[in-house]
């Protein structure tokens, strides 16, 4: 495979363009809702209205309105259906000889769509996921080829500084920052993890990424490949993604066949494998270091560090860890430039950010936005407010990790820094709009209890904190608790932070923090005082 090749490709793909496209979405939210039977009736009607020389019936990735699912669009004109029956299928595919539907359309116009920028999701919903070809005549693997063939490593990991890209599993560490530590580091033998165990309740983004466009991440893995000198990679994906481990299964082997993953990619000295790791959906393992021990066979639990993985990784070896959407936006930099990623988004946090829009909410989905854009234009623009007539509450963003936001701090930019400031943080994407009906004390018991659950149980401060911080929860919802007992929990809180040895115990109080700091009236309302309650948590007040 050399750039001719390649071009040769993706000309012989965009000539074989049919007249009409008709996509249909095939990602894990629409099929849950029936998309499958809606795609076999659209190559149904097409070939019995004598369409099949003119119309392309193409399975797609998430075109992000999940709500109104099956999506079905309509190309060239791009109408739009929503909740596409199979029986509304042969109506739909009428309307290509001039014929009439009852499907109802969508405004792409809309906030929704309109305010979107795409990066991560550029070509998601367009190509289809299952052929490499579709891939490659967006422009997929060019950046790979000019990487290779025309920049030294050193160039490359330069570009992802300039760039300013952050990396998108939560932390926001400088990405190139963190090539350069493990381009830098002596061994014989270096590996790249892309981390897809997404663990957030809520969340989805990188589940979707995978299922849409896994050619994407591979290419983003083998130019990180590349830049710190690896031959082998591994994408370590919870076992509750079939969808996306299939699609990346025979993503990964398409790129074998073509000779973009393995020997001599594009006739070079350059070596890069990728295997696959599907974890048992331990929410610890999302945290690098029990990911490597997950990887390696042992049980996923995390260790002190340093040494830190770019030094001593998987089998003790330098390791590279990132990221879907981290690596998803690699190949978008290196074709475009660090100066226009850098463009996008704020002063200190770079780019675009994929959420997962979810709760109480009209339009629950998928978005992209530049970094900087306000909960208030997530939330009541782009997510079109709480449904029947209802009001914002509070928004929870970095899942059991991060913090719920209330509804005065709407205007706070979405960025790294901003979010930190009002103690919550990015996260890896999840965003869950709660109502005025919801009780912000149960919310952070909800947090706490998947967090005691989800603790591998290596470290006290975590292991026993967690729980005793769900009790204290519980006695406060049943009335049992004083303003004494409030006292522990915060101070509980601090401690389980500060003590804990990985982030699942470090961030584990933020949910039960922000609510404290920003609906503590919650909290005090459903107190005792002080010397009325028998079975306190507390010691008995002295006399």
């Amino acid at each position: 495979m050399d750039l001719a090749d390649l071009l040769a490709i993706a000309e012989k793909e965009r000539q074989g363009q049919k007249k009409h496209v008709l996509r249909c979405c095939v990602a894990a939210g629409c099929l849950s809702s029936g998309a499958q039977a809606v795609k076999d009736g659209l190559e149904k009607a097409v070939k019995e209205e004598g369409l099949s020389d003119e119309v392309e019936v193409r399975g797609v990735g998430c075109m992000r309105l999940c709500c109104q699912g099956p999506l079905v669009q309509k190309d060239p004109d791009g109408t739009l259906y929503e909740k596409v029956r199979s029986e509304d299928t042969a109506s739909l595919v009428s309307t290509l000889k001039g014929g009439t539907t009852s499907v109802n359309t969508i405004d792409t116009q809309q906030p929704f769509f309109s305010k979107q920028v795409s990066v991560v999701l550029e070509t998601s919903g367009q190509v289809d996921p299952l052929r490499i070809e579709s891939y490659i005549a967006s422009g997929g693997y060019q950046a790979l080829h000019d990487v290779i063939l025309e920049l030294t490593p050193k160039s490359v990991i330069e570009t992802i500084v300039k760039s300013g890209l952050r990396g998108r599993g939560g932390a926001g560490y400088p990405t190139g920052l963190k090539w350069q530590t493990v381009a830098k580091t002596e061994s014989t033998k270096k590996y790249v993890i892309c981390n897809a165990d997404e663990g957030d309740p809520g969340a989805f983004m990188d589940r979707s990424v995978l299922e849409s466009d896994p050619h994407r991440v591979l290419e983003g893995m083998a130019i990180a490949a590349y830049a710190i000198g690896a031959s082998q990679g591994f994408v370590y994906v919870r076992a509750e993604y079939p969808l996306a481990i299939s699609r990346l299964q025979t993503a990964i082997r398409q790129a074998k066949q073509l000779n973009l993953l393995g020997s001599g990619i594009f006739e070079s000295p350059f070596n890069f494998n990728v295997e696959i790791r599907i974890g048992a959906g331990a929410f610890v393992c999302g945290e690098e270091t029990a990911l490597m021990a997950s990887t390696e066979g042992k049980r996923g639990t995390p260790r002190p560090r340093p040494p830190y993985p770019a030094e001593s990784g998987l089998f003790g070896f330098p390791t590279l860890i990132n990221n879907v959407e981290t690596f998803a936006n690699v190949p978008a930099i290196m074709a475009k430039g660090p100066e226009w990623f850098a463009s996008l988004g704020t002063e200190k946090s770079k780019g675009t950010k994929v959420f997962a829009l979810a709760g109480k909410i009209r339009n629950t989905g998928l978005i992209e936005v530049p970094m900087g854009t306000t909960l208030r234009q997530i939330v009541e623009e782009m997510g079109g407010g709480v449904p029947d007539g209802g009001k914002v509450k509070a928004v929870q963003t970095g899942g059991p990790s991060g913090g719920c936001i209330p509804a005065a701090l709407l205007d706070t930019p979405v960025d790294y820094d901003s979010l930190s400031k009002i103690g919550s943080i990015m996260g890896s994407g999840g965003m869950i709009v709660m109502d005025d009906q919801t009780n912000m004390v149960d919310v952070a018991r909800f947090f706490m209890e998947f967090c005691k659950e989800e603790s591998c149980g290596k470290c006290v401060p975590c292991r026993t904190g967690t729980v005793q911080l769900y009790e204290m929860l519980n006695r406060i919802l049943q009335g049992k608790a004083t303003e004494e007992d409030l006292k522990h929990l915060e101070e509980l809180c601090e401690l389980v932070r500060h003590t804990s040895l990985c982030g699942l115990g470090q961030t584990a109080p933020n949910p039960v923090l922000s609510t404290l700091r920003f609906f503590r009236e919650e909290y005090l309302n459903l107190l005792k005082p002080i010397g009325k309650s028998d079975d306190s948590l507390s010691a008995p007040a002295k006399e």
